[in-house]
């Protein structure tokens, strides 16, 4: 039977950003390595985006060798405690796992996790000086993959972060709930003792160009800078006080400790909000609204439950949490009230004919509810910010970018229309936005980097 981690109490748990989930025992995690087949055709590997070695690993978790656990996941992820934590697994590694085809796959994500917590990077004394410089825009997912892959290949690698804390949106976008800061910074740190310089305060295409770097003796240059630009809802109301992109709510909460009374920045938090969005976004905002303070917390969605496409584990934390879920209503007008949010308007939608995705859109029946908030968070997604390309459109570097704005790459290699210049995460998004594929971009960019490095003297 697969083994399931302790869980802090629901009702404690709304209070607190402490993680919501137990690591492990060790007695859990010998009895979950126990259940691995150790199949010869490990499907688990192929659909994991970097390729973690996954029998592998397990085999010295049976074997009571969780050291040779640790070292067989970082060769190829630099992140075993972030991605056990926050990666979709089920619709990954263990959605690939042949016990799930009749009964419950392998906890692989739980094992990862109880491997990565429990081991440590070890310092690489053995690193041959390259003579090449690699810089990376960008400190989430693909920039800590690409940048200890090319670290361990020699190069003399610096990681530049807009924000005043590394991470990316693994720091501002994700809540601690989920993935406890001492986790992240920790992950970090064994990559600054790998000897990669991390510079923050630093906006690519403000602070410093693209042309810039370049003239400074970077030889190669990886943009993962995220996509950080919001997709709102166009209606009307939308500009009332009250309303929050998602990373404008969760990047104040999470980096900023806006609902804190000493902040500086602090948070105003009302009755009851409505969080717009199906995705796993739209889940940490509403938790996170739940622990700031609001009294009722609904999710609404324009589809129904069986479409929502955040993890069933964001799903089920978020139910017994208190969030309410509205399916079948779609935005259409926001009410004011002395320039404030006043309730909301929603027009009841249907689900049509199944398109060739098999997806069914929803269609508005024309009968409309009202809905009593006070605040609404939009979590519909985010575009590229378009700062880099415009820098580097004025210093004569034009990136060919697709309708949508995202820079065209090769797929494999990851290059963008400009040599010597590559792109990955979610300023290049290769299927679904998430960790564990921005890490898959970070790694085909490296291989690409080194390679290109390799052939020039």
């Amino acid at each position: 039977m697969r083994q399931k981690p302790s869980e802090q109490d629901k009702f404690i748990r709304r209070n607190n950003f402490e993680p919501v989930e137990e690591n492990f025992t060790e007695e859990q995690a010998l009895a979950e390595a126990n259940r691995c087949l150790n199949c010869k055709n490990p499907r688990c590997v192929q659909g994991c985006p970097v390729n973690i070695q996954i029998p592998d690993f397990i085999k010295q978790v049976k074997e009571g060798n969780l050291k040779k656990a640790g070292e067989i996941i970082r060769q190829t992820s630099m992140l075993p405690s972030v991605c056990g934590r926050v990666c979709p697994q089920e619709r990954q590694c263990e959605g690939k796992c042949v016990l799930g085809i009749k009964g419950e796959a392998v906890a692989i994500g739980a094992l990862e996790r109880y491997v990565g917590d429990n081991t440590k990077s070890e310092k690489t004394s053995d690193i041959i000086p390259s003579g090449k410089k690699v810089a990376i825009i960008g400190s989430g997912c693909a920039g800590i993959t690409a940048a200890g892959d090319l670290r361990k290949a020699g190069h003399d690698v610096t990681v530049f972060e807009a924000l005043h804390k590394f991470g990316g949106v693994l720091r501002y976008g994700i809540p601690p709930f989920r993935l406890p800061r001492t986790v992240l910074d920790r992950e970090i740190n064994a990559l600054k003792d790998m000897g990669v310089k991390f510079v923050k305060n630093v906006i690519i295409g403000k602070s410093i160009t693209l042309k810039q770097l370049q003239e400074d003796g970077f030889d190669a240059v990886f943009i993962c800078s995220g996509a950080g630009l919001p997709k709102m809802m166009n209606i009307k109301g939308e500009n009332l006080n009250g309303v929050f992109s998602a990373n404008e709510f969760l990047t104040r909460v999470n980096l900023m400790q806006a609902n804190e009374e000493s902040t500086a920045t602090p948070l105003k938090v009302g009755k009851s909000v409505a969080v717009i969005g199906g995705g796993n976004v739209a889940m940490d905002a509403a938790r996170t609204a739940v622990r700031v303070g609001f009294e009722k917390v609904y999710i609404v969605y324009r589809r129904t439950e069986k479409e929502l496409p955040a993890r069933l584990e964001e799903i089920r934390h978020a139910k017994e949490e208190g969030v309410e879920f509205l399916f079948l209503r779609a935005p259409y007008e926001i009410n004011e009230k002395d320039g404030y949010v006043n309730g909301m308007r929603f027009e009841i939608m249907e689900l049509g004919e199944a398109d060739e995705s098999g997806r069914r859109s929803p269609i508005g029946t024309g009968e409309y509810v009202e809905l009593d908030v006070d605040t609404v968070i939009v979590a519909l997604g985010t575009g590229p910010n378009p700062i880099i390309q415009k820098s580097a459109l004025s210093d004569g570097i034009n990136f060919e970018t697709d309708k949508r704005g995202y820079f065209t790459v090769n797929p494999e290699t990851r290059e963008t229309s400009v040599k010597q210049i590559y792109a990955g995460g979610d300023v290049a998004p290769v299927g679904e936005s998430n960790a564990i594929n921005a890490m898959g971009a970070g790694k085909k960019a490296a291989k690409a980097i080194n390679e290109y490095l390799a052939s020039i003297n």
